[in-house]
């Protein structure tokens, strides 16, 4: 029997298909051991080296593999054809040699596509494992480790709040940061456009103002109304002819098939999905055989799937859509070792796979594939110039006509900020014509600043400075999310106060490692080990020489030392100078102080000198150009019950309102439904005097009561919830809406005296069972349901961006496992004999008590004791 290994459980099905009954395939689930989160790990003053740990919940998958290689007589690691599938299949292959469990013969195999032709292919071709990559990825794991256990420590004590620091991540947070700035000090400009309004043969078109008073007029060279006034009377006045009109062919080529990076961009832009969600899903494709490995940087296909690719377009459109000669593309990618094949289907015939986001994403890339073999499109641009009759006022109209669609009749390429002013039609027109002149209008403009980076544009700036490797982008991104360094909003990343403090902090104290340039250099020289063109370990010699030194050197300052350090270092941010000359620094409340950053447990924040008696502080984040929350605490009024005073504060977890001082003061968070503008007094003593009681259950007796907990406004009855939609309901419901809530809740399910909640989102049908799957959001976090079967969203698996598909193979998943519960039942059962054995324990100690009347009495008083203790 032959033992084939690989990562995923559903990659395994499909292979142990293709190959037959002599051979036996297993998944490893990912990685099957890594370096323990603990110090020492990786050890430098012994050429680095490396301590592995086997996951702990991997511990059933290496029994089975261990259990099958014992039994095999050749070994064939199949994992992932890049550098973490090499690794892989080095960490199988050591914990069986450790285990005596490895066979004499070990080979490796790769595959680009799970077809029965590339497996049987890559059978017939195996090789031994590949040193190089080993290397490199032992590198850059170590490299990380070393960042993170030695730099995280610093920043835990000499930064509050802050949570850890990567060698890419903070990086990629410096470019979101950075931006951030840009737009803070951005100063917009004004400035106007005179456009006409003009027609030919009863076809309208727009023609811009070009030339003004006898001179080319730029873009800013109208700055004020007054300006752009008489711009426009001379316009109104000018009777226009057409001076020469130039028409120029144009071409325009068909982008290369996906790449890792172009795949994750071109989604976040057509289809709005994350970086990790493209990601998964393209997994999910590749495992099902639809598509070819989904982490390359190469953009060439091979050469049956080129013909392929000519013969579906030619089936598609006619044969002027081929062109002569079939297109090759050369890939970028400095390691050509690491470069695969493109991103494309397994088969071009198949117009369609899976439903939802599978189907969408399948058919980008389908489309991208298909177009990168097509014609090129042909267009015509034409420029027409018009002057008036004492040639000092010029007007210009632009038009693109498309001749010969060639690619585009499929695919065209998207783009982070459109703006293309040129795209429309213009009539047929000839020198010496006068077009009619409908209307001039005066248009107001301001420069904009940069725009902030979406995922798509966030991943082509990391690739253009060489951060990172495409592999990479989508985990770094998903760990500046989950930590809380940024936050999306409207697609768009917007730079948190915990983000921005941790950057200045290493832009302040380790700048050379958050240097684009060092890092971008960093990673050619780890590309260079997985060429076998550089030594690893020479390579991490070489950074922790510099590296430790660095980071003992801050560990050794003082926290105060540290805060006024940022301090003068982030003062351009901080204390931006004012308008009218006065000093940034200047207390706001009591007008003598100086405000500072100061560093506090949940993280810095800016107070002024005078504390204690000034208490102004303002957040760290809020910067100092927002004066309207520069008021610190703020005097809402007097609790009209108890007399007692109402404050509303800012914490580490966002507003909330105080009634009271010090231990005894209540507190009551503000939710963020509630508007800004509208919260005052009124709204703070509801808050605080929750929880509401609404009534008497008609049905129990006892109290439904309104309140709001940590996932949002709810009822409660006899130890029963029922969902409520917003704040203004907790304090508006009625009693019988209230207990329709409550057995609404009650109808629909919930255990252990709990209701069960209102689904976050109907999914839809399940595509093959036709239920309703619903996504809940449960006591132990969310998961998805038919009904029948319950199932839980795994922790990679971010709940807003499920798919209807991804939601029902977790539910045929769990539903496949039915028979496990009844295992569980009956283990149950079993610990109850075990709990009857203590009495008989304590029998054989009462029978010796006799034996000794001097000590009768007293050993089980002793005893007693010492049981009153341990309970």
């Amino acid at each position: 029997m032959q033992l084939v290994i690989v990562e995923s459980p559903a990659k395994a099905k499909t292979i142990e298909k293709y190959l037959g009954s002599d051979f036996k395939v297993l998944a490893s689930y990912g990685h099957i051991r890594d370096l323990p989160p603990k110090d020492g790990s990786v050890d430098p003053d012994d050429g680095f080296a490396m301590t592995w740990q086997n996951y702990t919940d991997k511990t059933k998958q290496l029994k089975a593999i261990t259990d099958e290689s014992k039994k095999a007589t050749r070994l064939i690691l199949a994992t992932d054809p890049d550098r973490e599938g090499e690794a892989i299949s080095w960490h199988v292959q050591e914990v069986l040699r450790k285990k005596k469990a490895l066979p004499e013969k070990v080979d490796r195999v790769t595959f680009n596509a799970i077809t029965k032709a590339a497996i049987t292919e890559a059978m017939a071709h195996p090789r031994a494992l590949d040193d190089d990559l080993i290397d490199a990825y032992r590198a850059r794991r170590a490299l990380d480790y070393l960042v993170g256990f030695t730099l995280s420590p610093v920043l835990w004590r000499k930064l509050p709040g802050a949570k850890s620091a990567g060698r890419v991540q903070s990086v990629s947070l410096k470019l979101i940061v950075e931006r951030e700035r840009e737009i803070e000090a951005f100063v917009p400009q004004e400035y106007w456009s005179i456009t006409a309004q003009m027609e030919q043969d009863g076809q309208a078109f727009d023609a811009r103002m070009t030339i003004h008073e006898g001179k080319k007029l730029g873009k800013m060279d109208l700055a004020n109304e007054g300006q752009a006034m008489i711009a426009k009377t001379a316009v109104e006045n000018g009777l226009f002819t057409i001076e020469s009109i130039e028409t120029k062919p144009l071409t325009r080529n068909p982008p290369p098939p996906f790449t890792t990076s172009t795949l994750q961009q071109e989604a976040a832009r057509k289809l709005g999905y994350s970086a990790s969600h493209t990601m998964r899903i393209a997994q999910q494709l590749y495992e099902d055989g639809a598509i070819t490995y989904m982490r390359t940087d190469g953009v060439q296909m091979d050469g049956s799937a080129i013909s392929a690719a000519r013969k579906a377009i030619s089936d598609r459109y006619d044969a002027s859509y081929v062109p002569d000669k079939p297109r090759v593309y050369k890939s970028k990618a400095k390691n050509a070792q690491e470069a695969h094949e493109a991103i494309r289907p397994t088969s071009f015939t198949t117009r369609t796979v899976g439903t939802g986001d599978h189907a969408k994403l399948y058919d980008l890339i389908l489309k991208r594939a298909m177009a990168s073999q097509m014609a090129s499109a042909r267009l015509e641009r034409t420029t027409v110039e018009m002057l008036d009759g004492s040639g000092q006022t010029g007007l210009r109209a632009n038009g693109q006509v498309v001749k010969f669609p060639g690619f585009l009749a499929l695919y065209e390429e998207g783009r982070d900020d459109e703006n293309d002013e040129d795209s429309g039609l213009l009539p047929a027109m000839a020198k010496g014509d006068s077009p009619a002149k409908k209307s001039v209008d005066a248009s107001q403009h301001f420069t904009q600043p940069p725009p902030r980076y979406s995922e798509a544009s966030l991943v082509k700036k990391m690739e253009e400075l060489g951060i990172g490797r495409p592999s990479t982008y989508a985990s770094i991104i998903k760990t500046l999310k989950d930590r809380a360094y940024v936050r999306i909003e409207k697609n768009r990343f917007f730079a948190e106060e915990s983000g921005r403090l941790l950057t200045g902090f290493l832009e302040r104290f380790f700048d050379r490692y958050v240097a684009y340039d060092y890092t971008a250099g960093l990673e050619d020289e780890l590309d260079e080990v997985s060429g076998g063109r550089a030594q690893w370990q020479a390579i991490l010699e070489a950074f922790w020489h510099d590296f430790k030194p660095k980071t003992v050197e801050v560990m050794e300052k003082m926290p105060s030392e540290v805060t006024a350090e940022l301090d003068i270092f982030l003062e351009p941010y901080l204390f931006p100078e004012k308008e009218d000359g006065s000093d940034p620094r200047l207390c706001p409340r009591c007008g003598e102080g100086r405000l500072a950053l100061r560093g506090g447990r949940f993280g810095a924040f800016v107070a002024c000198s005078n504390y204690p008696e000034c208490k102004f502080t303002r957040r760290f984040a809020q910067g100092g150009g927002n004066a309207a929350e520069d008021e610190g605490p703020q005097e809402l009024g007097v609790d009209p019950d108890s007399d007692e005073k109402i404050t509303k504060k800012v914490g580490r977890f966002g507003p909330y309102v105080e009634k009271g001082e010090g231990k005894d003061a209540k507190r009551a968070s503000i939710p963020k439904d509630i508007p800004a503008e509208d919260f005052g007094l009124e709204w703070a003593v509801k808050l605080l005097s929750l929880p509401r009681e609404v009534g008497i259950h008609p049905e129990s007796g006892e109290p439904v009561t309104a309140q709001i907990g940590r996932y949002g406004p709810y009822l409660s009855h006899n130890g029963k919830s029922a969902r409520l939609e917003n704040t203004l309901e907790v304090f508006e419901i009625g009693m019988n809406a209230a207990v329709a809530k409550l057995a609404d809740a009650a109808k629909n399910g919930g255990g252990r005296g709990r209701g069960k909640m209102e689904p976050l989102k109907i999914m839809g049908k399940h595509p093959r069972t036709e239920e309703e799957i619903k996504l809940m959001d449960g006591r132990y976090g969310p998961y998805v349901t038919d009904g029948t079967t319950n199932a839980s969203l795994p922790k990679t698996v971010d709940k807003d961006e499920l798919t209807l598909e991804e939601a029902a193979q977790l539910i045929d998943a769990r539903a496949a496992k039915g028979p496990a519960k009844k295992r569980k039942k009956k283990a149950a059962p079993k610990k109850k004999p075990a709990a009857k054995k203590k009495p008989a324990t304590k029998k054989p100690a009462t029978k010796k008590a006799p034996a000794k009347k001097t000590t009768a009495k007293k050993a089980p008083a002793k005893k007693a004791a010492t049981s009153t203790k341990a309970e």
